[in-house]
């Protein structure tokens, strides 16, 4: 990253004394020293007030990602208390066919997160609520054209190689599982419609209550009720439309009197534009949604896979919990680059860049260091098995790695968002995850018969470190200022009624 700038201020050269004049020259030394001590009061200070911005949307949203997160993890152990066909049945479907579909409407919300936040940025609110009417359009379209993939759910995974009997239950919960689908159609462009407003606290609390009342009806319908499979899958819809209502509410009825301005027949104009670039950030994001799923699917197909499997899949779920982290790091920062571009003030997205790529660094660090000091006692959590216990030790590393490359990689993807690079990034990331990342792994797994590590190393080093790299390259070369611009006039392009 490029050195960071004063705050405006030039701190002068000394001017050159007779070496007699013994004042002078102490009062230059005083005034540079004091100069020197103004500038990194001010750099302290400004690191402080962008922390404080930065945290004020991070702290909820890794808040609300752990919530949602949990909400599936708690259905799969009450689904596992009524036996191992439903928990192998329920983990599948919410893993493959909710997984898919998360991923891809997740990246198409994250449109609104460039261009909320830089509507915000420039105080052109009314936009705000266009764009999120808009994003509602364009994402219950595509879960309209995703429904084959719950309809047809069984005959999918078969073809995946599932086992018959856990196909047809699978597909049984995928079709159940529809409600849901069409909640992320509308929780994902609220999320970030509030989030571009720094508006975090509403989505926190919505997501707290959520989770409860998922927890609490979940023991209810499994134990008192005994409704079965059927009953937790209901549970689990009804939860995740419980936080769309919440923040439905809050939006629509008073809590955002600038924004939103009642539903408009504008948010039916510039539809195609907006499914561009709706759709060049579902694909950037998918690219690195799917990316650690094959590396599971790839292991499968080593020989003797099922040590292999069984210590990477706890070392996927350790990865998983922490990236919440990350992905909290993600939203931050894209809101704040978009907010900052969107008021024409360049030097101020640079800056809150640096702060949140040093921020998630260092807590990336920290795990790191906890894993490589912990690595014999990670996977007691999960399982007693000396084998499994075993791998996952050997594996520590490539997750110390993983975990260190994921606390920059997401952040500086939040950079791109707030920018309007995606599809500019849905390029790098194809490029090394699918041209670099995977053949490595590919070569390091069995040309060099190196088992699940050098898949793993193959797909670290190979593509995810070099997309971190050629990401951060990009970063610091860029010139903000222009940045600024360009986003000035795209504001004023979708503000446009087409």
């Amino acid at each position: 990253m490029a050195g960071i700038k004063g705050t405006g201020s030039r701190v002068e050269e000394p001017t050159l004394v007779p070496l007699l004049d013994h004042t002078s020259s102490n009062v230059d030394l005083v005034s540079k020293t004091s100069d020197q001590q103004d500038l990194d009061l001010s750099f302290r200070h400004r690191f402080l007030i962008e922390s404080k911005k930065l945290w004020h949307i991070v702290g909820p949203a890794i808040f609300s990602r752990i919530a949602s997160y949990s909400m599936f993890v708690i259905t799969q152990a009450f689904a596992g208390h009524l036996g191992d066909l439903e928990l192998a049945a329920i983990s599948i479907a919410t893993s493959v066919i909710v997984g898919f579909d998360f991923g891809l409407l997740l990246g198409m919300a994250s449109a609104l997160e460039t261009l909320c936040g830089q509507a915000y940025g420039a105080k052109n609110y009314r936009m705000l609520g266009v764009y999120l009417q808009r994003s509602w359009i364009v994402l219950f379209l595509c879960c309209i054209l995703l429904l084959p993939l719950y309809i047809f759910a069984s005959p999918v995974l078969k073809l995946l190689g599932q086992p018959a009997d856990i196909s047809e239950l699978s597909g049984k919960v995928s079709m159940s599982l529809i409600p849901l689908h069409f909640s992320l159609c509308f929780q994902f462009p609220l999320q970030r419609f509030l989030q571009s407003q720094l508006k975090t606290y509403v989505i926190a609390w919505v997501s707290l209550g959520a989770l409860v009342v998922h927890s609490v009806m979940s023991w209810l319908v499994v134990y008192k009720l005994q409704l079965g499979l059927v009953g937790t899958v209901v549970t689990l819809n009804f939860s995740w439309w419980l936080i769309v209502i919440g923040l439905f509410c809050f939006s629509v009825f008073g809590g955002c009197p600038e924004t939103w301005g009642g539903f408009s027949m504008e948010a039916f104009t510039g539809l195609w534009s907006f499914v561009k670039l709706s759709a060049a950030s579902g694909v950037m994001l998918c690219l690195e949604n799917w990316y650690y799923r094959i590396l599971i699917v790839m292991t499968g197909n080593l020989e003797n896979a099922k040590i292999a499997v069984d210590a990477l899949s706890i070392c996927m779920s350790i990865n998983g919990f922490e990236l919440m982290i990350p992905l909290g790091f993600f939203a931050g920062t894209g809101v704040r680059v978009a907010n900052e571009l969107g008021a024409g003030n360049g030097k101020g997205a640079r800056f809150a860049t640096i702060v949140a790529v040093t921020t998630s660094a260092v807590i990336g660090l920290f795990f790191w260091l906890l894993i490589m000091l912990f690595h014999n006692e990670l996977a007691l959590i999960f399982t007693n098995s000396e084998p499994v216990l075993d791998a996952v030790s050997k594996l520590s590393l490539l997750l110390a790695f993983t975990i260190l490359l994921n606390s920059i990689q997401p952040v500086l993807s939040g950079v791109a968002v707030g920018s309007g690079w995606q599809s500019y990034v849905a390029y790098i990331n194809l490029g090394c995850y699918y041209l670099i990342g995977v053949p490595m792994g590919l070569a390091m797994g069995w040309l060099f018969h190196l088992g699940v590590m050098g898949i793993w190393a193959g797909m670290i080093f190979g593509g995810t470190a070099f997309q971190t790299v050629v990401l951060a390259i990009i970063t610091s070369r860029c010139d903000w200022e222009k940045e600024a611009q360009r986003a000035s006039m795209h504001i004023k392009k979708w503000a446009v009624v087409h």
